[in-house]
């Protein structure tokens, strides 16, 4: 009997509360033997569903990256650091994925936690699987996740692209929004009911540029430019990503045909060239014309079409001191003087056009001389 009760006495113990998700998941230091060392490709029957959500274990083998997913993988020391650490303490937050056809799953959150851990050695993660999930819920899952775990300005140039187009169209309910990110801030800390529970704040409900603008601390002009350069292809968010094309330059380009835009890239790869508002004025022209192919993309590039010549200017002349002090007193106008000195270099020129004239005149003569002379020889030499 004392059994029985110690048992019951241990079924009904309250649980801790929970602090974060490697709490949820029993991934911190003291539960790390409870994750298995190989995962299987079944969900554990023992798998806890609230709501169309099941919480378990998936091989890497069955997720499939979000389709056109918005944001860039990690690279370089970032990628090393997440690598480093998934192999000293494994992946500590579970994956989110849906389900897809075929048994398998889409990543809503984790990209880097799925590549980063395969680096590592892993053959699959925890994860968070949310089953009966519309496209546009999906797609918030995609975008506020990455809101949660970062803020907005440490994002890339085409991510933010990525994040206002996707906020401006109408794709988002903004109920279902707000439902969403709740949603999250409870996994995060399911124990917590305040309203402010995690630094990410649930937003105002408008679709408008104005409204993102005062979201985002972003200007209205500013708005217009990320939507724009949504319109890009990747190479050429790359190229903005790598601070290689300015953001006005690159909403500009967003104009231009999609097939203009991989011939504009691979000119910008072949050559090195450069793009500025000028250039990128004049490429949207010619394409307007329906006259922009390669080789006119290379000459616009390069200079040589569209840019008007460059004017000659008259070179910069600065009296010296020692000349104006002779011939101008200090307090005499600058018309005045520009008077004398235009009527000096009349003067000049004129005397030089005079002795010209002396000198031509002079020479003339001497050769009509030397002609009479030679004719007076030849008389005389008949004789």
């Amino acid at each position: 009997m004392a059994t029985s009760a110690a048992v019951a006495t241990q079924q009904t113990k309250p649980k801790p509360r929970l602090k974060n998700l490697d709490e949820l998941f029993k991934l911190n230091e003291d539960h790390k033997e409870q994750v298995p060392e190989t995962v299987t490709t079944e969900i554990s029957q023992t798998s806890n569903e609230v709501q169309d959500t099941i919480f378990t274990t998936l091989p890497f083998s069955l997720m499939d990256d979000f389709k056109e997913h918005p944001f860039r993988l990690y690279e370089g020391e970032r990628k090393k650091d997440m690598v480093e650490s998934i192999k000293d303490k494994g992946i500590l937050q579970p994956l989110i994925l849906r389900p897809k056809q075929n048994d398998r799953y889409e990543i809503l959150s984790g990209h880097n936690r799925k590549y980063c851990g395969i680096e590592a050695g892993l053959e699959g993660s925890p994860v968070i699987i949310k089953k009966n999930l519309s496209d546009e819920d999906a797609w918030i899952y995609v975008i506020e996740t990455n809101l949660l775990q970062r803020s907005f300005s440490d994002m890339l140039e085409s991510e933010k692209a990525a994040v206002l187009s996707l906020q401006h169209s109408k794709l988002f309910s903004q109920g279902k929004r707000n439902d969403i990110i709740a949603a999250l801030k409870k996994l995060e800390n399911p124990h917590d009911t305040s309203e402010n529970s995690t630094s990410a704040e649930i937003r105002k409900s408008s679709n408008t540029r104005n409204a993102l603008a005062e979201e985002y601390g972003l200007k209205p002009n500013q708005i217009a430019l990320y939507l724009r350069v949504h319109q890009l292809i990747d190479p050429l968010k790359v190229r903005l990503d790598h601070n290689e094309l300015p953001l006005s330059v690159a909403a500009d380009l967003s104009f231009l045909k999609e097939t203009e835009q991989k011939s504009l890239d691979k000119c910008l790869e072949l050559n090195g060239f450069k793009a500025d508002m000028k250039k990128t004025d004049i490429l949207r022209g010619y394409s307007q014309k329906g006259k922009l192919n390669e080789e006119n993309i290379f000459l616009i590039l390069n200079g040589e079409l569209g840019c008007p010549p460059k004017k000659k200017r008259a070179p910069t002349f600065r009296l010296k001191q020692k000349v104006y002090s002779q011939y101008f007193t200090p307090g005499q106008k600058a018309s005045e003087i520009e008077e004398v000195i235009e009527k000096a270099l009349e003067f000049y020129f004129s005397q030089n056009h005079n002795r010209e004239q002396e000198t031509a005149s002079q020479e003339s003569a001497a050769y009509l001389s030397a002609d009479d002379a030679d004719h007076d020889y030849d008389d005389e030499q008949a004789m």
